[in-house]
């Protein structure tokens, strides 16, 4: 069921303008229009959810594998040398829409673009305790 005042709900529905990149039966994926990189795709369940926490096991997947189809497009028709699969959910993870969508973002050989962290070694017991809390 649609939001009425979703944007991607919007451009879904054909009454905000989206480059349509592809779509099966459960996702649809459409240029962002606010590109990190050449080729920057969104990738959206057609059934408005706000993020990972409420989306459907069947709407994830088909979500995941056109986005994985895309990236294989980035990579063979775009000239990509790596892409980024990026999910936001909440406010505080830097989501803007509260509409699932996976950003399939190609990379090039020197693009400008930076992730917001810097990858450093972490604390070998806080570590283990996350993921002692974190399993089954």
């Amino acid at each position: 069921m649609p939001a009425d005042d979703c944007v991607f709900c919007k451009i879904l529905a054909g009454e905000l303008p989206g480059d349509v990149v592809a779509e099966n039966e459960l996702a649809f994926a459409f240029a962002d229009i606010n590109p990190a990189t050449r080729g920057h795709t969104l990738v959206i369940p057609r059934t408005h959810v706000a993020d990972v926490h409420e989306i459907a096991a069947a709407d994830l997947a088909a979500c995941a594998l056109l986005a994985k189809d895309i990236a294989d497009r980035a990579r063979e028709r775009l000239g990509a040398d790596g892409v980024n699969l990026l999910h936001s959910a909440g406010r505080a993870a830097w989501q803007v829409v509260f509409h699932f969508h996976i950003h399939v973002i190609p990379r090039y050989a020197g693009d400008p673009l930076r992730l917001p962290w810097i990858s450093k070694s972490g604390d070998p017991r806080e570590i283990a305790a996350a993921a002692a809390e974190l399993r089954g």
